[in-house]
């Protein structure tokens, strides 16, 4: 790399910027080298293959996209890790997996596209381009976002594009990514699962959303995504579940390696053809449970606005192993599932754990309380949104909450709590050493009077934001007083950026125009067939 430095003239563009983490020389000096492409892409056969992961940084940092691909063109190494190679390293400290750049992106298939079609001479079996984080505000040069969805449709309609070349392929390339299928690419990723022959790149995918498609389509897509090789599914909003389809999913596909699971809204809803038993047992969530319970490395979990009131044992209890991560929001949880869950073995396990949308203090008090301190010791992120937690219970929060040392996010908006009371709770999770997130919800002091609780998104829009930045203030003098500055405060009105929502929200906003569309035609329908 030395030797190639030398042939850069004096003319040559500046070093680039100083960072707040120092780099090493040898980054610095492959910095400089991708500065000038076209010397760099020239430069690579004589490059030691222990640099190419620098060169490749330094590509994707500069945004550098035709010596990114270059690069990937000739990678000289059996394997290629995205997430390791963007991650922070002793050249380069700097973590850039939360940097989803396009440019760059694009450029790594097409760069693993020229590579598979190298034949015989060349070396990578296996390209990972999963773990990349998806944010808000993109740091890249360019500041345009490749999301997941765009990521799952540029590889698929690549190894389509590549299955019809007529080329001699010893083996394939398996590339991994966080596959997410909706409607709208559903066709070209079952093309690209489903190649007619042997094909230059073939997808595997350690995890996989789904969204927008009906079950149907869903049972396609897993059944040849390689259910065996699934870590994380995630089935989400907009595809229509009941109970009879989770168990057919769950009984037909088989997840042996699953750790993560998200059901979408009323998953455990029995099917209007279900007749109960006499003793109104639910067969089909003992169904469920009983398939849940193979999962031998299940450890998250999320079932919310699913309705299984006095049923959380018989969908919990056979687990074999317990949850790290339990999301139960708006599960319409009754006294019998709060008491199990205090006393299962999954509480003293628990790391993240949702029961937004329950009234635990004012309806289960005692056992709300005991679960916290089963859960004391792992408790990582807390969610308790819209769960009337007032004034009142403000005191039993803070003796719930004084044991969870190891809480880093609390979030409790939706509560209609006032500004004094939220400075006590304050007060008590600044003691809290780990806690690096608070969302707090608008003080009630900020509504007009007799605002009612739980708030639509109209009436949770209304209030007066100077009284509110006033107060937030205040809550922030009670932190910094405290020496803890360290924390993070916000109030989230309508929830956290999601970025799969965002990407594909006009294709979700079309899905829910049509299905509205049709049940006015079933409504319709019926009232015809009345009259």
């Amino acid at each position: 790399m030395a030797h190639t430095l030398g042939r850069i003239n004096k003319g040559s563009p500046s070093l680039p910027p100083v960072q707040s983490t120092m780099s090493s020389l040898r980054f610095i000096s492959a910095e400089v080298l991708v500065s000038y492409p076209h010397v760099a892409v020239e430069s690579l056969k004589n490059v030691a293959y222990n640099l190419y992961p620098l060169l490749f940084k330094a590509s994707y940092l500069r945004e550098q996209a035709e010596v990114t691909r270059a690069v990937l063109g000739c990678w000289p190494l059996e394997e290629f890790r995205l997430n390791v190679l963007l991650g922070p390293s002793a050249d380069h400290p700097e973590d850039l997996r939360d940097r989803a750049c396009k440019t760059c992106l694009e450029a790594c298939v097409r760069g693993l596209a020229d590579h598979a079609l190298q034949g015989r001479s060349r070396r990578l079996q296996r390209a990972d381009l999963s773990g990349i984080r998806d944010v808000q505000v993109q740091r890249c040069p360019c500041g345009k976002a490749l999301g997941r969805w765009g990521r799952t449709e540029l590889l698929a309609r690549m190894c389509c594009q590549l299955q019809a070349e007529l080329c001699a392929i010893r083996r394939p390339i398996e590339v991994c990514i966080d596959l997410f299928v909706t409607e709208g690419n559903f066709d070209i990723v079952m093309q690209a699962l489903r190649p007619a022959g042997l094909a230059p790149l073939q997808m595997h995918c350690p995890s996989l959303r789904a969204d927008s498609l009906s079950p149907v389509q869903l049972l396609q897509v897993l059944g040849l995504a390689r259910p065996g090789e699934l870590r994380k599914l995630e089935v989400v909003h907009n595809v229509r579940l009941h109970a009879g389809h989770v168990q057919q999913l769950l009984t037909q596909v088989g997840f042996p390696h699953l750790t993560s699971l998200t059901l979408p809204t009323k998953a455990f809803d029995a099917p209007f053809t279900c007749v109960p038993t006499s003793e109104g047992e639910d067969c089909l969530l003992a169904s469920i449970a009983r398939e849940l319970s193979r999962m031998t490395q299940l450890v998250e979990l999320s079932v919310a606005f699913s309705t299984v009131t006095g049923k959380i044992q018989t969908l919990l209890g056979p687990l074999r192993t317990p949850l790290r991560m339990l999301d139960l929001a708006n599960c319409a949880l009754n006294r019998e599932d709060m008491t199990f869950l205090a006393d299962c073995t999954h509480a003293s396990h628990l790391e993240v754990l949702d029961l937004s949308g329950h009234n635990l203090l004012h309806l289960y008090p005692s056992s709300f309380l005991k679960l916290l301190r089963q859960a004391a010791q792992t408790l990582r992120v807390l969610t308790l949104e819209e769960c009337g937690i007032t004034d009142s219970h403000v005191g039993m929060m803070i003796l719930g909450l004084g044991s969870c040392h190891q809480l880093q996010e609390f979030k409790f908006t939706g509560n209609p709590l006032s500004a004094s009371a939220l400075k006590r709770l304050f007060s008590a999770l600044c003691e809290l050493p780990e806690l690096r997130c608070i969302e707090f919800p608008v003080p009630k002091e900020c509504y007009p009077e007799g605002a009612a609780y739980p708030q639509d998104e109209l009436a949770m829009s209304k209030f007066d934001q100077q009284k509110y930045a006033m107060i937030a203030e205040e809550l922030r003098a009670v932190l910094l007083h405290a020496n803890r500055e360290d924390i993070r405060t916000s109030t989230p009105l309508f929830g956290g950026f999601d970025p799969e929502v965002y990407e594909t929200s006009n294709e979700l906003g079309a899905f829910l125009l049509q299905a509205f569309k049709t049940a006015l035609e079933n409504f319709s329908r019926a009232l015809k067939q009345v009259e």
